[in-house]
């Protein structure tokens, strides 16, 4: 029988895995097309491995995860619909993908054994770390809602220079929030130093493609 711990860390890390394979995807059509691009499967994978890590944050009992999740996976299905594409999902789809969160929250906040408000009220994360984590994922959930200010402007989804740069600071901020807290978030660390690198490429394509 897995334990709660084993059974988080293996949603964690097939959140990761799904959310580094968005990345790729993203990466590679960039460099084929040597300008930044951002395809619709990019908003979809998104989408499913946000609903995930609202769930491992839940496992892990951690703030700082569940809330910047529950704004990211808002902010997912707004630029699907801007892309146009919401309405061309089955309508079960769309409409789990409305209920499914509001019934996980409400499950953890009635509570159960393996998870539950009150134990994540009372998580016992040094105010300090928390504190980091906090702002950097605060900082990482400004750059969605930036997008989604700029893309609702232009009436198209678009990721501009700044939202990469935001990107970029935002993750190295939850990379060390990963590192100092205790235990040790494996799955943060692995999202978020193959996110860096991939940020820190799409800053010099745009750069490179605004200076030509």
């Amino acid at each position: 029988m897995l334990s709660a711990t084993q059974v988080a860390l293996g949603i964690g890390l097939t959140s990761q895995l799904l959310f580094s394979s968005r990345i790729v995807l993203q990466w590679v059509q960039s460099e084929r097309a040597k300008r930044v691009l951002v395809p619709t499967l990019f908003w979809q994978i998104s989408l499913i491995s946000s609903f995930l890590m609202i769930i491992y944050g839940m496992l892990r009992q951690d703030p700082v995860i569940l809330a910047a999740q529950l704004v990211s996976y808002a902010i997912y299905i707004r630029n699907l619909q801007l892309l146009g594409e919401w309405r061309k999902l089955s309508a079960p789809f769309r409409v789990g993908a409305y209920v499914f969160p509001l019934a996980m929250l409400g499950w953890f906040a009635v509570g159960n054994q393996h998870f539950s408000l009150r134990a994540m009220l009372s998580h016992g994360i040094p105010a300090g770390v928390l504190l980091l984590g906090a702002v950097g994922q605060a900082v990482f959930l400004l750059r969605f809602v930036y997008q989604w200010l700029y893309s609702e402007r232009k009436g198209e989804s678009v990721l501009p220079l700044s939202f990469w740069v935001v990107s970029l600071v935002g993750s190295v901020m939850i990379l060390t929030y990963a590192i100092l807290r205790r235990p040790v978030d494996i799955v943060l660390i692995v999202g978020n130093i193959f996110g860096t690198v991939v940020y820190a490429r799409n800053i010099v394509l745009l750069r490179r493609e605004q200076q030509g």
